[in-house]
């Protein structure tokens, strides 16, 4: 499974960015897909995943309210829709995939490379 991460960017604080991520090599809905972020000298946080079907959805509590994740099966596409940015939310972006739902990192199989993502205030 190759993951495909896009869609990052520099954007002034309470602007929006749609990551992306696309999934090749086996079809995306055998996989609950997450989103993780890592900034410059701290650890991997996790920050929202997805079901296999997309019914389950869970954020971590820093981006509840403000970021959605959503899946295109059809398209073996993931989505991370990110509103109301804040400079915290500066970080590199990663989408992973797992046969087990949840937030930890340990669980995900596969990654995508990143993507840059760049808060100003």
């Amino acid at each position: 499974v190759q993951l495909q991460a896009s869609g990052g960017g520099l954007v002034q604080a309470g602007g929006s960015l749609r990551l992306s991520c696309a999934v090749s090599g086996r079809t995306s809905s055998r996989y609950v897909m997450g989103w993780f972020r890592q900034a410059p000298g701290k650890e991997r946080d996790f920050v929202a995943a997805i079901s296999r079907s997309g019914d389950s959805i869970y954020y971590a509590d820093s981006v509840k309210g403000r970021f959605t994740i959503s899946r295109d099966n059809a398209k073996n596409t993931v989505y991370l829709q990110m509103n109301s940015l804040k400079p915290e939310d500066t970080a590199v972006y990663y989408c992973a995939a797992a046969i087990v739902f949840g937030g930890d990192y340990r669980n995900y199989d596969y990654w995508g490379q990143g993507t840059q993502v760049t808060v100003s205030s």
